[in-house]
């Protein structure tokens, strides 16, 4: 550790891998700094958190030198350039498509907004539902509107969240509109031009993973 908060441009493409360990460390420095704590090594913070401390060390070297010698990290001043380097140091926009239970749970969340994400808007087809509202009052446009109302509301992020045999259907017209980032609730594969990314949220593989553990220790008490 040399000098603090020297951030740059990783010099090589950063992993999925890697992106996803920067949220988590974000994560334990929110803690941190809630809990009243302002320097950290990375050896206390991987023991904390059951982290690895080299792993966390390579992770931040990719961005730059963050630490003093002697001293460890900041909390503050690593959170806020962890934020920049996920890029959450900005309002990031969001559209959710679907206003179904799950939809409307997700437009209601109040933790996307403590993180910079602002649901802004819902999509839906069902006539019934256009035109009303979230709980928290999120407006639910008809889908046919798609492409004006995410020019109009500089959406960034748009999230499936619609049946499985909607999903690409709906994906496509998300994509046709312009959105290069989406979030997909819906269980399948989804194809997608190169520039646009997407992640995955499967539940039911999630479930799936659990219920197998539940069924190794099930039989490791027989």
């Amino acid at each position: 550790m040399n000098s603090p908060n020297k951030r740059r441009l990783a010099a090589e493409p950063v992993s999925e891998l890697t992106t996803n360990r920067l949220s988590v460390y974000l994560r334990c420095l929110s803690q941190l700094e809630s809990d009243g704590v302002e320097t950290i090594s990375s050896q206390a913070l991987a023991e904390q958190f059951h982290l690895n401390a080299a792993q966390i060390r390579k992770d931040l070297a990719y961005f730059g030198e963050f630490g003093v010698r002697g001293v460890g990290y900041y909390v503050k001043d690593l959170k806020r350039n962890l934020r920049q380097i996920l890029g959450l140091d900005r309002k990031l926009r969001v559209a959710v498509m679907g206003a179904g239970n799950l939809g409307l749970a997700l437009a209601d969340y109040p933790g996307f907004r403590r993180e910079g994400f602002e649901i802004v808007t819902m999509f839906d087809v069902a006539d019934a539902k256009i035109g009303d509202q979230s709980r928290s009052g999120v407006p639910i446009h008809d889908l046919k509107d798609l492409k004006k109302v995410v020019r109009k509301e500089h959406i960034d992020i748009a999230v499936i969240a619609v049946p499985a045999e909607s999903a690409q259907q709906v994906l496509d017209q998300v994509v046709a509109a312009g959105i290069k980032a989406v979030l997909n609730f819906s269980p399948g594969s989804l194809k997608v031009p190169a520039d646009v990314k997407i992640k995955g949220v499967d539940l039911t593989v999630s479930l799936e993973s659990l219920s197998f553990y539940l069924a190794q220790d099930s039989d490791a008490q027989k």
